[in-house]
């Protein structure tokens, strides 16, 4: 038995020392993506050119030291990604990742692929935070947020680093200015929020592949971005996703219109599980 667990200690520094990554993707920020029809989870040009860019990544980030590399298939009710045509070393997760998104599980880094920027940026190709359609608008204290924000500071509760985003223009400039040294992936330039400037795929998964093997490089030097002290959302609906009559009684609920609500917690991680974004 002493042996055993000998050999369990002295395997376990290896393991720790792993590189695991965590990769979110979505299909706005594609290079070709630029119409909405485009985005449907089972436009076959949409599926092909994302995934492309997925492996182009999945590849990059093995060269430059991954041990894992497990793809969320974040679009539009994960609906869009196979195991036919991923990367054969990657691992696929298909559905919900409840709150925490897995990132309790530990990463050494998080990278987002094919995204977008925030509601209302000028020049963000179909920008929108979380829905389109149900979401008007997101405050995070204050300040306007969508996935980018949101997504990189619950990376960061969990101690994780994001180290890589390809998109457009716009969103390449949000995860900047929240993460300086994160490696960005430039795939497109939008001209409004149905028309870009776009790479071709050959040239947009070599420039992904590119800047992913840089980032693994990166890790260790990308601070996580960790957002302090007490945190409210304000969550602006759509006209059609007026809130309901309840909305006021969840908890550090406040109801500002018939449209907005304020969600406050102690911290980040309670004020994002109370918002149910």
């Amino acid at each position: 038995m002493r042996h055993v667990v000998f050999l369990l200690l002295a395997a376990l520094p290896v393991f720790c020392q792993g590189k695991r990554i965590f990769m979110i993707t979505d299909a706005e920020g594609v290079a070709g993506v630029c119409r909405q029809e485009q985005t449907d989870p089972k436009n076959p040009e949409m599926r092909e050119l994302l995934t492309g860019e997925i492996n182009a990544a999945v590849e990059g980030l093995f060269d430059g030291g991954a041990s894992e590399v497990w793809v969320w298939d974040g679009h539009d009710g994960s609906e869009t990604l196979s195991t036919l045509t991923i990367d054969q070393r990657a691992r696929l997760i298909t559905g919900s990742t409840g709150s925490s998104m897995l990132l309790d599980r530990g990463f050494a880094g998080v990278v987002f692929i094919g995204q977008h920027a925030r509601a209302n940026s000028p020049g963000g190709v179909m920008a929108h935070s979380y829905s389109s359609l149900g979401i008007q608008n997101i405050l995070m204290n204050g300040k306007p947020v969508g996935e980018v924000e949101t997504r990189t500071a619950l990376a960061g509760w969990f101690n994780t680093p994001v180290i890589l985003l390809s998109g457009d223009q716009r969103a390449a400039e949000q995860i900047r200015a929240i993460v300086p040294n994160a490696e960005t992936a430039v795939v497109k330039e939008g001209l409004d929020n149905y028309s870009c400037i776009s790479l071709s795929a050959k040239a947009a998964r070599d420039l992904i592949r590119g800047r992913a093997k840089a980032a693994m490089t990166e890790t260790e030097k990308i601070k996580p971005y960790r957002v302090s002290g007490p945190v409210t959302f304000q969550i602006e609906y759509t006209s059609r996703h007026a809130l309901p009559q309840e909305a006021g009684a969840r908890p550090g609920a406040e109801v500002v219109d018939a449209r907005t609500i304020r969600i406050s917690g102690k911290d980040f991680l309670e004020a994002w599980k109370r918002s149910g974004i």
